[in-house]
């Protein structure tokens, strides 16, 4: 008599019996928030001792299901099991003492402290301090390849040190299960590369790992298993064998999305932007930018790659006015020798901030507001001196229609909308003034692929009409698919220019580290 063929839910036992139960457990969650349900009967089941990673456009519930993980938020409805029981955490607290740990997308550390205060700071009782704290770092450090010294001065670490000591925080908390949200944001090629032989260090000593990205390539690379959640609910999880990044995608958004390289040239012969040794001072007054120079034509991508640290933010903040310099700036013909923030924007300079929460919006103002921020004296915002708060409605209108910014209406607070939907307001307010040069600092960081193939669209179709673009991005892939020219920026100097035609993100990473420097 042959053996009928196993069930999906009869391997799953199987399996379970092998193994054990998960290390974590998610059984039907569902929250709600006032006019929206951000997470609807999601399912998941993350292995010990493997990284599990979950996807999901921007708003789609990832961040939710997380805090409710991580004890920040309640569900309305559904269980949490950790090795197979249940738990219901009122605090973050209380998922740490389970053994739960989480590290956050922007480094929450003193940089006027050491590696070791940083670590212990908060944790003081578990392993005391001074010494014998040190040498538990230590111990942990070796353990999983985390090469860490804990006397080090924090600001003298690169990121990818700053994520070591992330992790080795919720490690000396005793994590077992580790969430990690957008650990690679701010890595090069190189240094995610070592993040994932750590990774992998830790699941091999049989720690568990969620990990959420919008890297898929990455996604693929580290996991073991991935989860899809679109609109708040769960579509299905797969193995990385299984699938490739663009399918992936898809199946995260419901559609086909573009890639980021742009058409042929359409780079002119008109200066839009001359920079002529730019020098920017630190504090000290010591160079942090040193003596740099380009143009930027009309329909040219200048992109700017660069380890954050080296430069590339004071570059930005001098273009714009924001930060004292030498040298000389000329925007479509005109000086910009002391001219005012103000009088840059209003000359034809538009401006997507690295960081949109501290630069680009008002969080608790409304949509129409946020519009009108950085082109208060501009049409149709206002006209002779008076602001016009009627026009400056209906343009907002315009543009969440032209840049497919989901929001029931004008009158939310930008902070109610999720990443992608608020960059997207970013980019359409900044384009809508039709400025001759657009300076994107990260326009797409931490946005789902939806959101930031429409960036791209925009960027792109910007760049067609005749703007000049200076990108500054993390993502190499960005940056090698949108750019006519990339220059590299390395302790405040140019030192490498690449044809975006011919180069990978390895020989970037390379260059932004200082592995392969040339004159600019």
């Amino acid at each position: 008599m042959s053996k009928s063929k196993p069930t999906d839910s009869s391997r799953d036992e199987d399996r379970a019996a092998e193994h054990g139960p998960p290390a974590v457990e998610l059984r039907g969650i569902t929250k709600r928030f006032p006019g929206v349900v951000a997470n609807r009967d999601v399912s998941l089941a993350v292995r010990r001792g493997t990284i599990h990673a979950v996807v999901g456009e921007n708003g789609a519930g990832k961040s939710t299901l997380m805090k409710i993980l991580y004890g920040m938020q309640r569900p309305d409805g559904g269980s949490v099991l950790v090795d197979g029981t249940p738990v219901a955490f009122g605090s973050p607290q209380q998922a740490i003492a389970a053994g739960i740990g989480m590290v956050h997308q922007h480094f929450m550390l003193a940089d006027n402290f050491t590696v070791g205060e940083n670590i212990t700071l908060g944790a003081e009782r578990r392993h005391g301090i001074g010494a014998r704290a040190a040498t538990r770092i230590r111990e942990l450090a070796a353990r999983y390849g985390l090469d860490i010294e804990p006397d080090e001065l924090t600001e003298n670490l690169g990121v990818g040190d700053r994520q070591r000591v992330e992790i080795l925080k919720v490690l000396y908390r005793g994590a077992r299960i580790l969430i990690l949200d957008e650990p690679t944001t701010v890595l090069v090629p190189q240094e995610v590369d070592e993040l994932f032989g750590n990774l992998r260090e830790l699941t091999g000593e049989g720690l568990t790992i969620i990990f959420i990205s919008h890297k898929l390539d990455e996604v693929l690379a580290v996991a073991d298993e991935i989860t899809v959640i679109r609109q708040g609910t769960t579509i299905t999880t797969v193995t990385p064998a299984a699938v490739t990044a663009r399918q992936l995608a898809t199946l995260m958004v419901g559609s086909e999305l573009p890639s980021p390289a742009a058409p042929e040239s359409l780079v002119t012969d008109e200066p839009v932007l001359a920079v002529a040794g730019l020098t920017v001072r630190g504090p000290a007054g010591r160079p942090v930018v040193a003596d740099v120079g380009f143009t930027i034509h009309r329909g040219e991508v200048l992109g700017i790659a660069g380890v954050e640290g080296n430069g590339q933010a004071e570059l930005v903040e001098a273009i714009l006015g924001l930060h004292p310099a030498e040298g000389t700036l000329t925007l479509a013909g005109r000086s910009l020798a002391g001219q005012s923030t103000r009088a840059r924007r209003e000359a034809g300079m538009g401006y997507i901030p690295a960081d949109r929460h501290r630069h680009g919006l008002l969080l608790d103002a409304p949509l129409w507001e946020n519009r009108m921020l950085g082109h208060q004296t501009e049409r149709p915002n206002a006209a002779r001196g008076l602001l016009l708060p009627g026009a400056a409605r209906t343009d907002t209108q315009r543009i969440l229609a032209a840049y497919d910014v989901r929001t029931p209406g004008i009158e939310v607070a930008a902070g109610a909308l999720s990443g992608g939907n608020q960059q997207k307001l970013i980019v359409g307010r900044e384009l809508s003034s039709a400025p001759k040069l657009l300076v994107a600092a990260h326009p797409t960081r931490g946005v789902d692929v939806g959101a930031q193939a429409a960036i791209w669209g925009q960027i792109r179709q910007a760049r067609g009409n005749g703007m000049g673009v200076l990108l500054v991005s993390a993502d190499l892939d960005e940056l090698i698919g949108l750019s006519d020219t990339i220059k590299v920026i390395h302790r405040g100097r140019l030192v490498a220019t690449t044809d975006p035609a011919s180069t990978t993100p390895e020989h970037l990473g390379l260059a932004m580290t200082g592995a392969l420097e040339e004159p600019s």
